[in-house]
């Protein structure tokens, strides 16, 4: 029977969940740089895109362009117990 090798950690508990890396920021950063220095030129970009290609077409640029200015938001949904509605009760504390 031999010994049992434990394996130490050195490594740190790392990024918490939901914290974005350093190239995301920066990435981000670069991307609102540029929005916010070209605001003036986005909308004469837009007009450009909806005479040439149609509305729908501007209107899709401008939200592929800010998806990455602006986080999405997930959709959630509450429930109450066994996937029922959500009941709110509320009481009055009794005055003596």
């Amino acid at each position: 029977m031999g010994l049992k090798k434990h394996k130490i950690s050195v490594a740190g508990p790392g990024r918490p969940k939901g914290v974005a890396n350093k190239s995301t920021i920066l990435a981000r950063e670069a991307i609102a740089r540029f929005v916010d220095g070209n605001a003036h030129r986005v909308q004469i970009w837009l007009d450009a895109i909806a005479e040439t290609e149609g509305p729908l077409k501007a209107f899709q640029c401008y939200t592929d362009m800010i998806e990455y200015h602006v986080p999405k938001l997930s959709r959630t949904e509450l429930t109450g117990k066994n996937d029922g509605p959500v009941q709110m009760v509320i009481k009055w504390k009794p005055t003596k």
